[in-house]
């Protein structure tokens, strides 16, 4: 009994001391954490979806806190109110950045890139991608299987089962940019947001040429360069066998949609411009026209020799001569009329050969 005594006695000096060691360790190595961090991070949404760059709101408190310069940090899901609301906080100038909206560039639905095989393999874009190029001809589009509907925490993104591509609801979307990085085909991409959710855009990311493209998808990128011609702001450049449309410089004046021959530029919230009139090009029966008018004053016999010998009238020359003509003069082209052919002991509507 007196050995356990003073076992259980021992055990509990060593742990006191133990204790109180720890207690002056912490104390001395301990690191003072910045209060504001805490106020910061309650002003932040608490999404914590890493759009930021960081792994959570906490990160992204104690980056703004610690910094002098916040102009490189930014709270997608947030916004510039948020911004705005933490520099004013800190005591410092926080940059204004434009809104953003994940935009998914593939217009491949299923009527215009049909399928050529079936893929019967996990549901993961990311799986499916490392197999092979997809259920389509096309190695470059949306394979359909909804990783960036799974990775969104905001329930921004669906995908549509009539085309079997994702669409993305412009007031839901954050621009956390987590659907961007889920894409293995880099399909999505964050662009500027609209007032009223408007758009324009090319849908389509294929580098193929233009004839494999359009053979795996009717609404593929050619590149004509039509668009690039039409665009009077320089915001469409053609760069590996696909058109690119700057969201900074596009002005959305439309211009450049009803240019696309397969309609790879893809316009949201808008009508598109209204197609001008095409000029219908001379028909051949306006052409010949101008000899029938001539027939009546010119006489059939003149017409006849036109005809016969191809001397339209604006390309003869004002005198000819006329063998078999017993005078053997040189006479103009109006004075061969019937009358004058008789004249000279012809018939009237005998094909004369006429020679310089």
């Amino acid at each position: 009994m007196e050995v356990l005594f003073y076992t259980v006695l021992t055990l509990c000096v060593l742990g006191v001391l133990a204790a109180v060691i720890l207690y002056f360790v912490a104390q001395k190595f301990k690191v003072e954490e910045d209060p504001r961090i805490d106020d910061v991070e309650k002003m932040l949404p608490g999404a914590n979806c890493g759009g930021c760059g960081f792994a959570g709101c906490r990160g992204l408190a104690d980056a703004l806190v610690k910094r002098d310069d916040i102009s490189a940090l930014f709270c997608p899901v947030g916004g510039g109110d948020t911004m705005k609301k933490v520099a004013a906080y800190l005591g410092k100038a926080a940059a204004e950045k434009e809104p953003q909206t994940a935009t998914v560039r593939c217009g491949g639905t299923c009527e215009k890139r049909p399928r050529t095989n079936t893929y019967d393999g996990a549901k993961s874009c990311a799986v499916a991608a490392s197999l092979y190029v997809g259920e389509t001809g096309c190695s470059w589009g949306c394979l359909g299987l909804g990783d960036c509907v799974d990775v969104c925490n905001f329930d921004a993104i669906k995908i549509n089962p009539a085309t079997g591509l994702p669409e993305v609801d412009a007031d839901k979307c954050t621009a956390c940019g987590a659907c961007v990085k889920a894409c293995p085909k880099m399909v999505i991409e964050l662009r500027k947001k609209w007032p009223k959710n408007r758009a324009v855009y090319v849908s389509c990311v294929s580098k193929d040429k233009g004839a494999v493209t359009i053979k795996a998808c009717k609404a593929g990128c050619i590149a004509c360069g039509k668009c690039v011609k039409a665009c009077p702001f320089d915001a469409i450049k053609v760069e590996n066998n696909v058109a690119y449309i700057d969201p900074q410089k596009c002005k959305l004046c439309r211009k450049c949609v009803n240019e696309c021959p397969t309609g790879a530029i893809k316009l949201v919230g808008m009508d598109p411009l209204p197609k001008a009139p095409k000029v219908a090009p001379a028909t051949p029966t306006a052409v010949k026209a101008a000899p029938a008018a001539a027939t009546k004053s010119e006489g059939p016999a003149f017409v006849e020799l036109k005809e016969k010998y191809r001397y339209p009238l604006q390309f003869m020359r004002p005198q000819m001569k006329v063998e078999g003509v017993k005078t053997n003069s040189t006479i103009k082209v109006e004075e061969l009329q019937p009358v004058a052919l008789k004249e000279s002991g012809l018939k009237p509507l005998r094909l004369l050969r006429l020679t310089k």
